[in-house]
């Protein structure tokens, strides 16, 4: 009698983040896939409203704690010891880790539970923004930590260049150049810019969204929407995105009503669903202090509308200036007002070209499933398992 072979089990492969949010907003077309080949996918983060659509789609949610703001040392210890359970738990084959304390408590966790990782740096935030004593210890952090994943990717080429400058990877050779996270071309389809009419009297609207920080440029923002108010009454200024949430730079809620009680901003909420608000909007902002690749150029890039962003790492990597938006000098108000007063000036062609060629850089560029490949890669090179 012939003896059945045994049916290899499933692979285990578990997400970690400082947000589900997260995970479940830039990394969809990774889980679908991940799930549709049967992989048994585990998101491992502080609960938040969307562990209920993650396990719709078939992951299995698990809270952690994470103290965002601070170096609380029994905190990040707490974060540690909760990941090291976890992946003694469960088992994954291969942990992905993103944002800065997964990054390094979970490169160390995974390495005391004996579980392959890939660490994602997915923007170097406070750590190269500041040069403030919690920016100091979280290199060192860094630099111990990531001995232990076999690779370290990294979405822009400034990004990999500071770490290795700086000699915070003890193995050079790991460090991969992932060049953003993707996005899913055919959800960001592309969408036809309205007519306005140069500096007319029709409402052309300015967005910025992403979470209100300090180091997203909003400060910059509100100062140049309250120079250009003055000039082009009919510009609108609109913020979309969470308010007061657990970072070390984060605006408040009162703060964004200040601004809603003088005139200049249109304070949007939050949403599930971007797209209707880009397409609503004629340019998108973001005057970052520094960003890994930001998922909302490349979604606006991709449904066509031109930008405004800064000259810094990861913002250069979407908006080529001139070409599908414009560059600013970091930390500028009157820089980004110029740029935004360009934009306004412009005929409804210019700023439709700038949208098209924008559409065709997200296209050749940031398609996520060219990004979907590495994971399906990496994945098969350590677990030798193809997906």
């Amino acid at each position: 009698m012939t003896q059945a072979t045994p049916t290899a089990r499933a692979l285990r492969i578990s997400l970690v983040c400082n947000t589900a949010w997260a995970i479940y907003t830039y990394r969809q077309g990774l889980l679908r896939t991940l799930v549709a080949a049967g992989v048994e996918v585990t998101v491992i983060a502080p609960r938040d409203r969307t562990f209920e659509p993650l396990q719709q789609m078939g992951c299995r949610c698990v809270d952690l704690p994470v103290a965002s703001k601070g170096t609380s040392p029994p905190d990040d210890f707490r974060t540690l010891v909760a990941l090291f359970t976890h992946y003694r738990a469960i088992r994954p084959d291969v942990v992905f880790h993103y944002t800065i304390k997964p990054n390094i408590y979970g490169s160390m966790a995974a390495k005391l539970a004996g579980v392959p990782s890939v660490a994602i740096t997915t923007g170097l935030g406070y750590v190269f923004i500041q040069h403030s004593r919690a920016a100091q210890i979280a290199k060192r952090l860094y630099r111990f930590a990531f001995r232990f994943p076999r690779e370290v990717w990294f979405l822009n080429r400034d990004d990999k260049a500071a770490f290795l400058d700086q000699k915070l990877l003890a193995h050079p050779g790991r460090a991969r150049l992932l060049h953003g996270e993707g996005v899913d071309l055919d959800q960001f389809a592309f969408t036809p810019l309205e007519a306005r009419g140069s500096s007319g009297s029709t409402q052309y609207a300015f967005v910025l969204i992403g979470r209100l920080l300090w180091d997203k440029g909003v400060a910059e923002y509100v100062e140049a929407a309250r120079r250009l108010k003055r000039r082009y009454p009919h510009a609108r200024f609109q913020l979309l995105g969470p308010v007061g949430v657990d970072n070390p730079s984060a605006i408040t809620r009162d703060e964004v009503a200040a601004w809603e009680r003088e005139g200049v901003i249109e304070y949007l909420g939050e949403a599930h669903d971007v797209r209707p608000l880009i397409a609503a909007a004629d340019c998108v902002v973001l005057p970052s202090y520094r960003e890994g690749v930001p998922r909302t150029l490349m979604e606006a890039s991709a449904m066509g509308r031109p930008i405004v962003a800064t000259d810094v790492p990861g913002c250069r990597e979407v908006v080529a200036d001139g070409v599908n938006g414009l560059l600013c000098t970091v930390r500028d108000a009157a820089s980004l007002e110029t740029q935004m007063a360009r934009m306004l000036d412009m005929t409804d062609d210019e700023r439709r070209a700038m949208g098209e060629r924008g559409r065709k850089k997200v296209v050749d560029e940031f398609d996520e499933r060219k990004v979907v490949e590495r994971y399906k890669d990496v994945i098969q090179q350590l677990t030798g398992r193809s997906i």
